[in-house]
């Protein structure tokens, strides 16, 4: 299962642990949720400004946040079939860095920590999970507590 990486941010390089895991995030997921067709997935890591770029063009709304995920293989309301399913591309997860920096010491565990939770979150919702109801919220929840517990990835 290819997992790209593509570091958007000129003042500051990931080190490879960082990719390794979150490349094992990937994995542990598409485990979980019994995907065995390998599906591409590309992780964009950047900064405050370009995921608030991002989130007021495909979500109107005009704030930077931690994490958006682009599924390919569903299309939203009004939005054309791009025929992607025929390549196997699950989609894409961006991560704001900066945000996950702040987070991380808000919430008092590691940076690590904070990127394979963003991960997870961006993962499951590639899967057509989502947190719209307490329901969901609740589901989505325990699913990224478990990805990070396999994982060994605590608080």
């Amino acid at each position: 299962m290819p997992v790209f990486v593509n570091n958007l941010l000129k003042k500051e390089m990931t080190d490879n642990r960082l990719l390794d895991v979150l490349e094992a995030v990937v994995q542990t997921v598409l485990k979980l949720e019994k995907r065995t067709d390998d599906p591409e997935v590309s992780i964009v890591l950047t900064d405050d400004t370009y995921i608030r770029e991002l989130n007021h063009q495909y979500r109107h709304k005009d704030s930077s946040t931690d994490v958006l995920s682009f599924a390919m293989e569903e299309s939203g309301e009004n939005e054309p079939d791009l025929g992607w399913d025929e390549e196997n591309i699950l989609g894409d997860i961006i991560i704001s860095v900066e945000t996950a920096k702040r987070q991380a010491v808000e919430y008092g565990h590691s940076f690590e920590r904070e990127m394979s939770y963003l991960t997870t979150h961006g993962m499951l919702h590639l899967l057509g999970y989502d947190h719209e109801t307490e329901k969901e919220r609740s589901l989505m929840r325990e699913k990224e507590e478990q990805v990070l517990s396999i994982l060994g990835i605590r608080r």
